[in-house]
């Protein structure tokens, strides 16, 4: 069994206002996240997206980071973390960010019309952070050459599903009866 499939079905179950979720190293940021785990989800991700021609990696912040890092070490892709807070640097793009647990502006800076993007994320969820992502990145004018998630929640209504962008993930999960469950270890949508 791989080391991600391992680490969900060991993940700690908490509940928040009747929610059930894991709280899992790539998600959360605890418990400590173990190299091998990090590098076999690099691995995974290197091997799934289609990095042909991709000038930048998007990320937004925070979770993405780590695994958004990782990526471009080893591919040498430079990384634009869209983050919570403005700076007002020339080309800033403001887009607004709503998910079944928040609601947030973000901005992204440094992607023009014609950039060729991979969007990376750590989980998708009610795929609001990669709708509005995704939108905003044409509204720039960015080519989105490919979106990846390393886990998606399959439990509830997804805004992806339907839409003009899709999301390839690693595994998608549920939580049933107080665990997580594999969908699909292969994550294949």
């Amino acid at each position: 069994m791989d080391q991600l499939r391992r680490s969900l079905l060991e993940a700690p179950i908490i509940e928040k206002e009747g929610y059930h979720y894991f709280v899992h190293p790539i998600s959360d940021g605890v418990p400590m996240l173990e190299p091998g785990l990090l590098r076999e989800i690099v691995i995974k991700i290197i091997r799934k997206a289609r990095l042909e021609n991709v000038d930048k990696i998007v990320t937004p912040a925070a979770m993405g980071i780590h695994i958004s890092t990782a990526v471009s070490l080893m591919t040498d892709i430079p990384l634009v973390v869209i983050r919570k807070r403005e700076y007002g640097l020339e080309g800033e793009t403001p887009l607004f960010q709503e998910t079944g647990y928040s609601e947030n502006q973000m901005y992204i800076n440094d992607v023009t019309e014609g950039d060729n993007v991979l969007v990376l994320d750590d989980v998708l969820s009610t795929g609001g952070t990669l709708s509005a992502v995704c939108g905003a990145l044409e509204d720039i004018g960015a080519n989105i050459v490919d979106v990846v998630a390393v886990i998606k929640k399959t439990d509830g209504e997804n805004e992806l599903d339907g839409s003009a962008y899709s999301a390839k993930t690693l595994i998608n999960v549920t939580v049933e009866d107080g665990a997580v469950v594999v969908v699909d270890p292969s994550g294949d949508d």
